[in-house]
Parts: structure tokens; sequence; C-alpha cells
């Protein structure tokens, strides 16, 4: 049963991060392992049971299950487990049971926690917390990767220069690449047309390759911006062409420069703050997405970059209510307008759809309805066409239902807590989420403190919100992998939002409403959550690190999409990861199906 030294550390080469140790580290380590095999059905280790070292699978299936019983995973080959534990007190956090026969290599938890100190491959694969990166403070800073123009326009050397000039025309761009073969040849810019083509009086049948620029100064993806403004401004040229392994990859501008520079959150919330027309902020909202992929470029967090999306949201929404009062003339009583969902959450994304109502002030008449539907009419109509679409289910402050005064309000609230059906369910899921964007904030402050009051000292209204929170669970199979969605249209995929953020934002929210907490953004409710002791400094500590993770991949995909000019959505195929970025996103699956057991059986932590 047991390896031989050489056996082990050729196995340990096949397995990261070992593969990535130097030698005379990697033959330490073969050498420190321990063997061990287990019969079909043998607990390998128990919920609290001090851990000998990190457990690595050579053969056979392993089952992992939570402090309840409940099956989290089931592991095969090159797997490791153990490290959650291991990471904390050596303690045990899960149980182990050997599915098959099966044979693990043992490393000792002293050498486990040397190689986190010492060797940084290891540290950064088994340390499941995601660091929160600096952002870069400029365009200088950003990755050529993102700056470029990807799928540039390019022709082989014997194109005329008329067809050149007509692919020009047809791609409106300025420039296009010489190739042969796939290697880059040479540029062609629309100024070498006018200096080399026209001024010449050279005849539309002249092949590009007798007038384009040789062998131009190229770029790769990983340089950096301040590489392109340091070769333009040297080189005295507007377009940096950017290849790999000598293959033409994409091409950078001036025009490409000055674009990232002029589009940011702070300079759209300031245009639209002083917008004319519907038609104007339509026109700054369409930049949302290039905003996005700008701030995961430059290495913002996601509640940063989700949190000046929704600004941008909050802006247009702001705006439109000022159009509205202009054209209505003033509000006949005070009113607020408020957010719920993901603007109300600030956790907007390239993806969204309007949920909001209004409060009015308890003064109201029944002929000042008049004047509010219309006021909610414009700006719901007002931010669909600014691509905030208008909500499925009438989430919406047209639909009169969710336009009352306050005391019609503070009843709904009543209700819905002395009676948690299913619907009330729904309702109350939502608007916990509830955000005042403007008009008189007093209107919604003490209903607020008074319904989470309510709620909380309602023992059957929280077992249904528990229960209501735990119908969105993370996509792992039971086989190491993913459950992908089987067919239609996003087949092979995982939805990083119903499947992903939202079954840490229903857990977040019943954080709150158990500890009567305030705040409505789902990262502040978990931090809250910790320092008020609703869930243990580990459970908080591994959920939030989990849902950093999940958040980003969601936002890094729809990058990417925008990148390459596609909508951005919520669906993204596992095959696109790398095999380190599958196995820390299945780990953060796991830390919230976990949590979510934990809540289903009253524990609420995971110990």
């Amino acid at each position: 049963m047991a390896l031989e030294t050489t056996s082990t550390l050729a196995f340990l080469q096949s397995v990261h991060p070992y593969d990535a140790m130097a030698p005379d580290r990697l033959a330490q380590v073969a050498a420190a392992m321990t063997p061990a095999g287990f019969q079909p059905g043998a607990p390998i280790y128990a919920l609290g049971e001090v851990l000998a070292g990190l457990c690595l699978i050579v053969s056979g299936e392993v089952t992992i299950s939570d402090a309840n019983g409940v099956q989290v995973s089931a592991l095969g080959p090159r797997n490791s487990f153990g490290e959650r534990g291991l990471l904390r007190d050596r303690h045990a956090v899960t149980s182990a049971r050997a599915k098959t026969a099966v044979r693990l290599l043992i490393l000792p938890a002293a050498l486990f926690e040397t190689l986190l100190r010492e060797d940084r491959a290891f540290a950064r694969y088994f340390d499941r917390v995601r660091p929160r990166r600096a952002a870069a403070r400029d365009l200088a800073e950003m990755r050529v990767g993102y700056l470029m123009a990807p799928d540039p326009l390019s022709c082989p050397p014997d194109t005329t220069v008329q067809q050149a000039a007509a692919m020009l025309r047809e791609a409106k761009v300025s420039s296009i690449g010489v190739v042969e073969g796939g290697r880059l040849l040479g540029i062609l810019t629309t100024r070498d047309f006018t200096t080399r083509v026209l001024a010449e009086g050279l005849p539309g049948d002249t092949p590009v390759s007798r007038v384009m620029t040789p062998d131009p100064a190229v770029l790769s993806v990983n340089d950096l911006g301040s590489d392109v403004l340091h070769l333009m401004l040297e080189r005295r040229i507007g377009h940096v062409p950017v290849t790999e392994a000598g293959s033409f990859h994409g091409i950078i501008t001036q025009t490409d420069l000055t674009r990232q520079q002029a589009i940011g959150a702070a300079v759209v919330v300031s245009d639209i703050a002083f917008a004319e027309s519907v038609d104007e902020l339509g026109g700054f909202t369409l930049l949302i997405p290039q905003v996005l992929a700008q701030l995961v470029a430059t290495g913002k967090p996601h509640d940063v970059v989700t949190r000046r999306i929704t600004d941008i949201a909050d802006a247009v929404t702001r705006r439109l209510l000022k159009m509205a009062e202009a054209a209505l003339g003033p509000p006949p009583v005070p009113y607020l307008w408020l957010a719920c969902g993901s603007q109300g959450r600030r956790e907007q994304t390239g993806v969204s759809d309007q949920d909001n109502c209004l409060f009015l002030d308890d003064s109201a008449q029944p002929e000042d309805d008049a004047y509010f539907a219309a006021l909610a009419r414009f700006v719901c109509d007002g931010l669909d066409a600014c691509g905030y679409y208008h909500c499925p289910g009438e989430m919406m402050a047209t639909n009169p239902r969710w336009r009352q005064p306050v005391a019609t309000w503070r009843g709904y609230f009543a209700a819905w807590v002395a009676t948690p059906d299913p619907m009330a369910q729904m309702l109350a899921s939502v608007m916990f989420d509830l955000r005042p964007i403007a008009g008189d904030a007093r209107l919604f402050a003490d209903l607020q403190a008074e319904t989470l009051a309510r709620a909380a000292g309602n023992s059957i209204f929280v077992s249904h919100m528990v229960s209501n929170s735990l119908k969105h669970v993370p996509p792992l199979s039971l086989l190491r992998g993913f459950a992908t969605i089987r067919s239609g249209e996003h087949k092979d995929t995982i939805d990083l939002k119903h499947n992903g953020v939202v079954p840490v934002v229903d857990l977040a929210r019943v954080y709150a409403l158990t500890g009567r907490l305030g705040p409505t953004n789902t990262r502040a409710r978990l931090l809250a959550a910790q320092q008020a002791q609703v869930i243990s400094a580990t459970g908080a500590r591994d959920l939030i690190a989990a849902y950093d993770l999940i958040a980003q991949s969601r936002l890094e995909h729809q990058a990417r999409q925008i990148k390459h000019s596609a909508a951005p959505d919520n669906f993204m195929a596992p095959t696109s990861l790398s095999d380190f970025e599958r196995g820390h996103l299945r780990d953060a699956f796991v830390v919230v199906r976990t949590m979510q057991s934990a809540l289903g059986h009253g524990r609420g932590t995971l110990g």
C-alpha cells in the first residue's frame, strides 16, 4: 500500500501546487509525506478531530460532510482536503469518509504551516482568502491587453490601397494591419493614405505593401499603458500594434487612450447631473459597460465596482425626478423615492432591471395620486429608456400598490411579518433591501427600525425567511465538478447570479434580520453580522472570502464579455477558467453550501 519516496515524488510532480516547488523543497516534502489507506465506508477524520495533516488523494474517492452530516463534496485523485481545519486551529471543520478504497498521502501539519510561510505558490493555493488587490492608479498602470481593441482589421500584402480604404471605411477605423501567414508585416493608417498615396498620386491598384510602415514598433498584451504612452511620444506615432508570438493580436490608438481617460464613474455621474433630456441620459448610461470593464481592469474589488455602477443608476434616478418635477410642478406632499433589489443593495453590475417604490407623506389625499402616478411613469419610463428595464414583476412605483402613504407601507410590513406565506416572504425579502434615493428620508427611517424589530421578534417569520433563503443553491455536483446548466441557450455554464451571489445575498439578509442590522449591502451585512456575533468570526471570514471570490469572478466574466463586444450576462462556462481558478471557485461554493446547511439546521455558523 505504501508509496516509495521516488514514486511519491513522481506523483507530486503531477499535482498543483507541488509541481511549482523547487526540486530540493519537493524532495523534502515527498520524504515527509505519510501514506495511509482506507476501506470503503471507513472514516478518515471526524468533525472537531485534531488533524494530523493535509490529506492528498492518490486513488479512490472521498466524501466530505458538514457539521450537520450533509455531503458537500466528493473528491477524487489529486484533490486535497482538511486545509480549512489546518488554517484555523488544526481541528477538522468537516468530516471525511472513504467512499471507495482510498490511498492518501498526508502532509504533516507542521510542514503544512511551514510551507504556507515559506512557499508563495503553496500559500496562494491553500489560502482561500482572496486578497483584495490594490487598484491601479491610472491609465499608465493598465495592461495593454485591456486597453487594446481586439480583433483588429487586417489584410494580405497584395491588397490594393483602394480595397484597403474601403475596408477602413466599412469598419470605421483608422488603421489596418498587413498580415501574411499570421505574421504582422506592417501597418497602414489613414494618415499614410494622405501622405503616401494621395500626396504621391499613386493609383488605386497600388499594393498596400508598397505604402505601409514595415516592421512597426509593437507591444505585448502584458505591457503597461505607460509603455504605450512612451512609445507614442518617442516615435511620434498614433497607432501601436499588439502582437503575441508574432501574430497580430490587437491595436491601440490615441483615441483609445483618450476614451479611457474620459470614461469613469465620477465623470459619468457629473455629466448626468446636467443632462437636459432622457435621450442625453441614455447616451451616458451606454458607457456603463465600459466603466465596469475599466474598474475591473484597474483592480477595484467587486464591492467598489458595483457601488460605482450603482452610483450611476442613483444619479440617473435623481435627475429624472428633477425633470419630472420641472414638468409636473412641485409635489403636493413630501415623498421619498426608494430602490430595492440590486440597486437598493448597491450591487448593480452590467445587467440590471429596475425595482423601486414611492413612500408618500401621510397627509396625502386620494387626488394627489394623479401627480405621483405621472411622476412614477416619467421616471420609470425614463429608466427603461436608459437601459434599466421595467421590472417583469411590476415591482415599480408605477404600480399603485407600491406608491402609498407611509401608514399603508407600515401596514404592509406588519401583515407580511404576521402572516409569512410565500408571497409575503418574497415581498419582505425584496423590501428589506430598500434604500432611499431622493426625497424626504425621514419617511423611511423609523419604519426600517420598527420593521426589523417586529420581524426579528417573530420566530415563525424568521423560520420562513431562513427557508426562503435556502431556495437558491450553489452549482455543486457530487463528482468534484460544477452542476452546469444541461440544455438551452446557456448549456454547460453556471449562473453566477442565481446560484452564485444570490445564495450569499439571501444568507446575509437573514443575518441582518436576526441581528436587527441596518446595512443593506451584502458585504456590509456580513461584516456587521460578524461584529454583532450573529455568526462566528471564522464563519464570517470564510463566507466573506467565498463571496468576494464569487462576486469578483462574476464581474471579471462580464468584463471579458464587454472587452469582446458581447453583452454582459451571468452565465460562465467553468471551462473558461484554469484548474486553479476552478478549484478555488468550487471551494467558495462549498463554503456557501456549508453555511446554508448550518442555517437550515438552526446553527447559523460553521462552528
